[in-house]
């Protein structure tokens, strides 16, 4: 999807648009069938000023993507799982958070290869994502196609559910007789909660690390390097990889390779 130039923005109407907050910043294009797809991933990561707004700017996204013929069935998940979480009273913590991400290599050539079964390949995928996280304390934030997105209150958890995802994926299928190699990236700051998700820097550093890495390999911030040494690092070894520039984050960040036994351990440099 190409992004929109400034001319163009301001050229469309505010109907175009899912949400307009009370200072008229328009978020949300929804004027043409890939804005909506986008707007519906990224849903989650906006931070409304109030449950109504959020309940408008849902139901003209959900209006569009009907209008545009599209089924938001991961959308839809999403938000119902919110809704459950919100009524279990399983909030995700606060403060200072280590926030992992993972994301399948080689997923275009997945979808095409499974076709109609990439669906049945990704649920299998997420549920074995949820067990090694929650066997570690961890909480599932978002589920989204081939990408899944967990957090921790314990930084050395969050390395070790890292480290059982990687050897577990190693000697495993999924539907299709798929072997799947996944990146993952670790970092831990201070996130803005919102409701079921998170915002801000920390997230977005999160994720501008997990897409350095290959697949088996588990990539972490200086920050989660520390935090876990603070605490005991016994069965681990970070190997140093360089301080990096991440796009969109303004200082370069010094990143470190995850290794114990039983996983991969050489890999090609970051795919900067």
């Amino acid at each position: 999807m190409a992004r929109l130039r400034t001319t163009e923005r301001s050229a469309l109407a505010d109907r175009a648009f899912a949400y307009i907050d009370s200072a008229g910043r328009r978020r949300l294009p929804i004027h043409d069938a890939s804005h909506v797809r986008n707007a519906l991933a990224r849903f989650g990561q906006v931070q409304f000023e109030n449950d109504a707004a959020r309940d408008q700017a849902r139901t003209r996204l959900l209006r569009a993507a009907q209008r545009h013929r599209i089924v938001p069935v991961g959308f839809i998940a999403n938000e119902l799982d919110t809704a459950d979480r919100a009524a279990r009273g399983t909030a995700l913590p606060t403060g200072f958070v280590t926030m992992l991400m993972t994301d399948v290599e080689g997923s275009t050539a997945l979808v095409q290869r499974l076709g109609p079964g990439f669906s049945t390949f990704v649920d299998e995928m997420w549920n074995a994502l949820r067990a090694a996280v929650e066997a570690c304390g961890g909480h599932e934030v978002e589920a989204r196609a081939d990408e899944f997105f967990a957090a921790f209150e314990v930084p050395r958890a969050a390395v070790d559910a890292a480290v059982g995802i990687q050897r577990d994926f190693l000697g495993r299928t999924f539907a299709g007789g798929v072997a799947v190699r996944v990146r993952i990236g670790v970092h831990s700051g201070y996130p803005t909660p919102t409701p079921g998700n998170y915002v801000g820097l920390d997230v977005n550093t999160t994720s501008r690390i997990t897409a350095l890495g290959h697949g088996g390999q588990i990539v972490v911030s200086a920050n989660t390097r520390e935090a876990v040494r603070s605490t005991g690092s016994g069965g681990l070894r970070f190997v140093e990889l360089g301080t990096h520039p991440l796009r969109g984050i303004k200082e370069p960040v010094a990143l470190f390779q995850v290794t114990a036994k039983g996983m991969v351990t050489r890999f090609p440099p970051l795919r900067l």
